[in-house]
């Protein structure tokens, strides 16, 4: 187990995440074009950028895979550690495509690599039922390892995609455009986790 300090810093991490998914990442210049982490891949669907808006959507699988990483090690018998890891679950939901994209056969492909990503989150944590950290020390380094590269992950992809898509954004909006809060929390979240699981698994 982490030391107290550790796991509050592992938490506020997680934290700014989910917050900066769900605040203002394009700052336009009226309430209407100020645009959350949620509502960037739909807005830029228009955009040409085909299957790569779907990194948009990283955020919430990323921080669910870390969030099952971080129970790596905790006894399956606690309630506690099945919240965590329903919680888990949960936030990668917010990923999932609206059914009625799913039906049209046309773009189906566009959104399957989101309803895949989401499968394999439910799976991880199909499959920590099984193992008990505790008893496997090398499993536990493992978590940590899958952490840091979930982290590196969720740090660099919607990183990447904003950047392509803030020019054609100031250019439409005739505004140059900034960074939003829920980007830099998302950027600074993701780092934070990278760095704190890179020395976990330094440690060991």
């Amino acid at each position: 187990m982490t030391k107290p300090k550790t796991q509050t810093l592992f938490l506020l991490s997680f934290t700014a995440i989910f917050i900066g998914y769900l605040m203002v990442w394009l700052p336009g210049p009226s309430a209407g074009l100020q645009l959350l982490g949620i509502e960037m891949g739909e807005w830029t669907k228009f955009f040409g950028l085909g299957v790569k808006r779907n990194w948009f959507y990283l955020p919430p699988i990323t921080l669910a895979l870390m969030l099952l990483f971080f129970t790596v090690g905790w006894d399956n018998g606690r309630f506690q550690t099945w919240l965590f890891r329903g919680v888990a679950v949960a936030v990668s939901l917010l990923a999932f495509p609206a059914l009625e994209d799913l039906k049209e056969a046309a773009t189906r492909s566009e959104y399957l690599s989101r309803v895949v990503a989401i499968g394999l989150v439910v799976m991880v944590a199909g499959m920590l039922t099984f193992f008990r950290g505790q008893k496997r020390p090398w499993l536990q380094t493992a978590g940590w390892a899958l952490m840091a590269v979930a982290g590196l992950v969720g740090l660099i992809w919607p990183t990447l995609i904003y950047w392509e898509v803030r020019p054609y954004a100031s250019e439409l909006i005739g505004v140059t455009l900034g960074y939003g809060p829920g980007f830099w929390l998302n950027l600074l979240g993701h780092a934070a986790v990278l760095g704190l699981a890179a020395s976990q698994l330094a440690k060991k």
